[in-house]
């Protein structure tokens, strides 16, 4: 079971995250190469094994290397962040979240957009009263 503390990741093994989400298995060699403003590499192997220790990876020997995988899905590592974001941020208010996601970009949102959060307010509103 992964600590509280653990599933927090920093900037870099976010991006590392990122490249093993998009290619669903990488070398240490093919996520350095993909890796924005490139570290070296025994800092990219550093960091894949910290993400191993946290439970974010694991490995497989394979032709004499080790290719990593995310042990965790997408979306349940997205969720984690966000539920982190909220804490850290909105001192885990879910309203003054969604108030500074649409106050930010309600210029750059579509009707279509405001249309979907509208259903989605209203879903978890009768989810609520079912409760």
């Amino acid at each position: 079971m992964m600590k509280q503390a653990d599933r927090n990741l920093s900037r870099r093994e976010r991006q590392i995250m990122d490249i093993l989400f998009s290619r669903g298995r990488a070398t240490g060699a093919e996520i350095h190469e993909a890796l924005p403003d490139r570290p070296t590499y025994s800092a990219v192997r550093a960091k894949l094994r910290v993400l191993e220790e946290k439970g974010h990876v694991r490995h497989e020997a394979e032709d004499l290397r080790y290719v990593y995988l995310p042990t965790v899905r997408r979306e349940t590592a997205r969720r984690s962040a966000l539920k982190h974001l909220v804490q850290t941020f909105f001192e885990g208010s879910v309203e003054q979240t969604v108030a500074a996601l649409i106050d930010g970009s309600s210029a750059s949102l579509s009707a279509d957009e405001l249309d979907r959060i509208a259903r989605l307010v209203e879903q978890a509103r009768q989810e609520g009263e079912q409760s």
